[in-house]
């Protein structure tokens, strides 16, 4: 057990099209969307250089399980991505992400936006949603949440 360790985080919203990005206060207060990365070659490092423009301590990214906790299509997708940016100076955490796209998606629709009006930005608020979960999940238990994504090198 751990208490709760002060810094910037990073979230990831990992999708086929785009990745959201979202960060938190040093507090651990708020998450807050900062950016949606069009999903192509540039993706991870432009993930990586917004970490470091934020000066962030660790990097928490979205493992889409299926609601048995099953992996998915896209778990795979997730986890290949959380191996690039663990690449990276940052730890990577994988996080339990399911149901985050749709409360991303319920949320949108209670400030009355039309769902096809939030693509750009729904992965933007699924990575608030999820970086939220994990830093009121470590705040609460005092554990780290979810599981480290062991450095490419660190591979056995």
């Amino acid at each position: 057990m751990t208490s709760f360790r002060r810094g910037v985080r990073v979230g990831v919203d990992v999708g086929k099209a785009r990745v959201g990005v979202a960060r938190c206060d040093p507090d651990g207060m708020l998450a807050t969307p900062v950016e949606t990365v069009p999903r192509d070659e540039l993706s991870v490092s432009r993930v990586l250089a917004i970490a470091d423009e934020l000066a962030a301590i660790e990097i928490v990214v979205g493992l889409p399980l299926n609601l048995r906790g099953e992996d998915t299509p896209s778990t795979a997708d997730s986890r290949e991505f959380a191996t690039a940016l663990a690449a990276g100076d940052l730890p990577v955490r994988l996080i339990d992400e399911r149901l985050t796209t749709v409360t991303a998606h319920s949320q949108l629709r209670s400030s009355g936006r039309k769902q096809r009006d939030t693509r750009g930005i729904v992965d933007q608020v699924a990575a608030v949603v999820l970086l939220q979960q994990a830093i009121d999940t470590e705040k609460r238990s005092g554990a780290l949440p979810g599981f480290p994504v062991p450095r490419p090198q660190e591979s056995v």
